[in-house]
């Protein structure tokens, strides 16, 4: 399973990185904004930022929702660095942009998805990645996991070679379960990665390695 970081913020993106296991960066609109990032240029020029940060695919997200709208607004998007992803809403025109993009050679990310239904859809406009949100489907009292699993059947059964980029994690063990239900990447704050890191038997037992070595 590959590891995105979600987030605009660059001291995090550069330490997730730091690490080794880092794959991508996946953005949207309330992060950037969240960084103080506005206008059209400066959204851009942080892109570019992030790609030279960190070698491998980055989703840039559309403003728009009809379909000439995205489509140009996505070339734009894509014409920044080779390793652009295309983020593009779960709409109808969205579907339509997808198509085209694949078409013409552009990845995409379709982001907002809920449903299976939805993701047979991206899948066959060709979409690269899916991103099903499934902090915000267990806030519905429904299973984001579940959903997860219940698409990695259907894209298994059907063939499809779209990857599933499990989104809106919310805790470490949310990253677990998305490998454990067959999520081919994981997109996720810097905290909940590092939560990754953390047992306390581990605490304990390095507690008594560093004391058993004063004693030699």
């Amino acid at each position: 399973m590959k590891f995105f970081i979600d987030t605009a913020n660059l001291a995090q993106i550069k330490e997730a990185n730091d690490l080794g296991i880092l794959d991508g960066v996946t953005t949207n609109p309330s992060l950037m904004a969240k960084e103080g990032i506005k206008g059209n240029e400066a959204i851009l020029n942080h892109y570019k930022t992030i790609c030279d940060l960190v070698d491998g695919d980055i989703s840039a997200e559309v403003l728009s929702v009809t379909y000439d709208e995205i489509i140009e607004e996505g070339k734009i998007l894509a014409a920044i660095h080779p390793n652009i992803v295309v983020k593009v809403p779960m709409i109808k025109d969205g579907i339509k942009a997808i198509k085209w993009f694949t078409d013409n050679g552009i990845k995409t990310n379709c982001t907002l998805v809920f449903s299976a239904g939805q993701a047979i859809l991206a899948a066959k406009a060709g979409a690269t990645y899916l991103s099903p949100f499934i902090g915000r489907i267990d806030d519905t009292n429904w299973d984001g996991i579940e959903l997860i699993a219940q698409i990695a059947n259907i894209y298994g059964t059907q063939g499809f070679d779209t990857q599933i980029l499990a989104a809106s994690i919310r805790t470490p063990l949310h990253i677990v379960r998305c490998a454990e239900a067959g999520a081919d990447v994981c997109t996720c704050p810097l905290d909940s990665i590092l939560g990754l890191l953390k047992h306390p038997l581990t605490d304990i037992g390095l507690a008594k390695f560093i004391e058993d070595a004063k004693k030699m």
